[in-house]
């Protein structure tokens, strides 16, 4: 919505206060910036109550990168912590779904029958496990399990 960002870009944010976090991790550094705003009547969502404006600024190999994304809300009391709070819930959801890299789903050549069910809930049971497991990195978690083959069978039988 190219329009509504060009809009959205003009409010004048400059003067509200901004709640700011950093993390770093894998090598990189990223500070997170928040300020929320009541939203204007111009805005055109039904319910909208607030307006906030996420910058991203990360630092990876000396190299500085700045994203600014607009979000509306219908909750008017959130706060700023409240919103980054919830936007950083929200990345960890995304992050933890995209296991299909993974186990390289995009590349499977099983396309008949109920094979992609099956292989599909053959995956979902190996991530159910290892999480279960305590692992948070499937990849790290599959690898550790690929060195030694005995533990993804000890991981089956006290599952």
């Amino acid at each position: 919505m190219p329009t509504l960002y060009r809009q959205l870009k003009k409010l004048p944010l400059a003067q509200v206060p901004a709640v700011s976090s950093v993390t770093g991790d894998h090598g990189r550094r990223a500070r997170r910036t928040i300020k929320a705003a009541l939203a204007p009547a111009w805005i055109g969502f039904d319910g909208a109550a607030q307006v906030a404006q996420l910058r991203r600024t990360v630092t990876q190999n000396g190299k500085k990168t700045v994203e600014v994304v607009y979000l509306i809300t219908s909750d008017r009391d959130a706060s700023p912590a409240t919103l980054a709070a919830w936007i950083r819930g929200h990345q960890e959801i995304e992050n933890r779904l995209h296991w299909d890299v993974t186990y390289l789903e995009d590349k499977s050549l099983v396309r008949t029958g109920n094979a992609l069910r099956v292989m599909a809930s053959l995956r979902s049971l190996a991530i159910s496990l290892l999480r279960l497991d305590g692992h948070s990195n499937i990849a790290a978690a599959n690898r550790h399990h690929l060195r030694d083959p005995q533990r993804t069978l000890k991981l089956l039988q006290t599952a």
